[in-house]
């Protein structure tokens, strides 16, 4: 855990959570400021910046794929079945603004491309 992440944070129960789901490597919430119906955030619990340190991880494929399956599992469990998204910004210019790697569950609504 590093000590002033905010998602850390939340990972510990330090601080508050709409929890929707949990597991041993992963904790799912919602969004304080939600961009869909539906928003919620997969954060793994074991602090890392972006994708690119996931993919510099030694279990970088297995927590990847796992993430992909909880997505799933967070869009069925709010009943998005007309279809969601899922985004994990990378870096300020790619519109990160919480140096932990995490990905969002969109969906509740038609989702427009561009998107940003």
């Amino acid at each position: 855990m590093t000590t002033d992440c905010i998602f850390c944070k939340i990972a510990a129960k330090e601080i508050p959570a709409n929890i929707v789901y949990e597991d041993d490597t992963v904790i799912a919430f919602r969004d304080l400021t939600p961009q869909a119906p539906v928003h919620v955030l997969i954060v793994p619990k074991k602090h890392m910046e972006n994708i690119a340190a996931l993919v510099a991880s030694d279990d970088d494929e297995k927590l990847a794929g796992h993430i992909m399956k909880v997505a799933v599992k967070v869009a069925e469990a709010e009943n998005i079945k007309n279809g969601w998204r899922l985004v994990a910004n990378t870096g300020e210019d790619g519109g990160q603004t919480v140096p932990h790697l995490h990905f969002h569950v969109l969906g509740g609504r038609k989702m427009l491309w561009p998107p940003g």
